[in-house]
């Protein structure tokens, strides 16, 4: 019984970790400046770095192209502010 326990002990940890590593990694995917939202279902995709390539997928499916409205915008003045040291 103890040996048929080992046996099946060292798989399961196996994928315990395995499984454990897969969700601790980061997506690799970035999201997109362009958002398509679909005319039947209303389904929203912001994968798309150009609109060009948005105004491509909607071809002939219907849908509207906008920019990301909750991408951070780093043209704006109040995207960046500098550290002031703190005055005592």
């Amino acid at each position: 019984m103890k040996q048929l326990l080992k046996m099946i002990a060292a798989p399961t940890t196996a994928i315990f970790a395995l499984a454990f590593v897969a969700m601790a990694t980061p997506a690799a995917a970035s999201p997109g400046e362009y958002c398509r939202q679909d005319v039947t279902s209303g389904m929203r995709s912001c994968s798309f770095a150009t609109m060009e390539q948005c105004q491509a997928m909607s071809s002939g499916r219907g849908g509207s192209c906008y920019r990301d409205p909750f991408l951070a915008d780093t043209s704006s003045a109040y995207a960046w502010q500098p550290k002031h040291a703190h005055s005592k």
